[in-house]
């Protein structure tokens, strides 16, 4: 009997420890820290789009839009969650080895658990943080076509636009496709988000076609209050977006954090002085624009740019992203209506570009460029800057041309643009039979 009571206690603390060997071991592989980190991350790149773009954009329209752009927002946040889970993840991400889309032996997040994936975090927290990005990236197109575009319309549009043009650009740049082969540099998205949805808003802009009155009579925006509310959030929602993009909780997250900050606040500082040469006023709309556009430059440059490099980001910002935005408007005649491309669009390919230069090591404390896929060398400046404009080119002639092809598409299944009579009314009772405000 008391045989086989001490077989019994060994048997019992060979399971106990066995069973907290194999603890020890899964705690090791996630990281408490990064973990955390990444779920703050995730949740402040949410914040940019509910609600920091929504008001952003929603203050920017007529009144009796408002809630059309809420509406837009929201619809588009949940459908690309939903086609995330279900394949885009998979195609983005899937089976690294392919050079120009992933595979698809992830969809429907299958083998997507708890465990870690190598970051140090669980995968499924990697799959949400990506998600969120899912998330805004087409909610920037939504500036394009305020006030003018069926909201039936621009849910097949944005369905077909994951699919086209925004899951190949993250395989290419950030799945192991055939630009992170090149050593492309882009460490949030500069060319993914802003270059893909900037080009891809000045081409529906362009085929949409004007608001009425366009450029000669439209009305200002109802709230400049809520532009500025939309872009704080903005501003505090972009910390996860670029220190986040850093994939743990480290010192390159922390400076990542302060360079994208230091380009914002000059950015908009910036702004404001052109704006005050040109039109002798200083707006709060001017200001918030103005920080966006630094938040978009310093984007892909985020990791390898040093804090003054980061302050010159952002003056070229404020001055090329202002002009562009007149450019746009008077020069090519294309109604963007609150300046995708000349903000998100341009200041993302700036950003991109000029990352050869200022992220080089020594240069304004820039970090250093990145290594040749065969030799392992250092690329010098303009090395690392023919790789930038070659993985650019080759995102906006996609952008641009899959970007007709979905608005013919769209066009042929649910038709594009409200009638006159919608327009005249507003979205917001026309389409969603609510309207913003109730002064009774």
């Amino acid at each position: 009997m008391t045989k086989n009571c001490k077989s019994l206690w060994a048997l019992l603390l060979t399971f106990f420890l066995s069973a907290g060997s194999l603890m020890a071991q899964e705690e090791s592989a996630i990281d408490s820290g990064n973990t955390a980190w990444m779920l703050t991350a995730t949740v402040l790149v949410l914040l940019m789009t509910l609600p920091g773009l929504a008001l952003f954009y929603g203050g920017l329209v007529r009144a009796k839009n408002f809630l059309s752009v809420l509406m837009h927002c929201y619809a588009i946040a949940a459908l690309a969650s939903v086609m995330w889970a279900i394949g885009l993840y998979s195609l983005a991400f899937d089976d690294v080895g392919r050079g120009w889309l992933g595979g698809f032996g992830k969809f429907f997040l299958e083998g997507v658990g708890v465990d870690s994936d190598g970051g140090g975090f669980p995968e499924t927290v990697g799959v949400m943080f990506q998600m969120t990005f899912a998330i805004i990236t087409p909610g920037l197109i939504v500036g394009a076509f305020v006030e003018r575009m069926k909201f039936a319309a621009i849910m097949v549009f944005t369905a077909l636009w994951l699919v086209l043009v925004y899951a190949p650009a993250v395989h290419w740049v950030w799945g192991g496709g055939f630009m992170m082969g090149w050593g492309t540099i882009d460490l949030a998205g500069g060319i993914v988000v802003h270059a893909t949805a900037g080009v891809s808003a000045l081409v529906l802009a362009k085929m949409i076609g004007p608001r009425k009155g366009f450029p000669k009579s439209l009305h200002p925006p109802h709230s400049p209050g809520l532009v500025m509310i939309g872009a704080s959030l903005l501003w505090v929602g972009w910390f996860g977006f670029n220190a986040g993009s850093q994939l743990a909780a480290n010192g390159a997250a922390g400076m990542t954090m302060l360079v994208t900050h230091l380009s914002a606040a000059t950015a908009a500082l910036v702004w404001c002085v052109v704006e005050r040469l040109k039109t002798g006023k200083t707006g709060v709309v001017g200001i918030a624009t103005g920080m966006v556009a630094g938040l978009a430059t310093i984007t892909p440059a985020s990791g390898n740019v040093g804090p003054m490099g980061a302050i010159v980001l952002g003056a070229l910002a404020g001055v090329i992203c202002y002009f562009m935005c007149g450019i746009v408007r008077e020069k090519l005649n294309i109604d963007d209506s609150l300046d995708v491309f000349a903000v998100h669009g341009v200041g993302g390919i700036l950003g991109t570009l000029m990352v050869a230069f200022l992220g080089a090591e020594g240069v304004l404390g820039g970090l250093g460029l990145n290594s040749h896929p065969v030799t392992g060398e250092t690329y010098t400046m303009m090395q690392q800057f023919v790789v930038q404009v070659k993985a650019l080119a080759i995102t906006i002639v996609w952008s641009g041309v899959a970007t007709v092809i979905i608005v013919y598409i769209t066009r042929a299944l649910v038709g594009l643009r409200v009638s006159e009579e919608v327009e005249n009314e507003g979205l917001d009772s026309a389409e969603h039979g609510e309207t913003a405000y109730n002064l009774d």
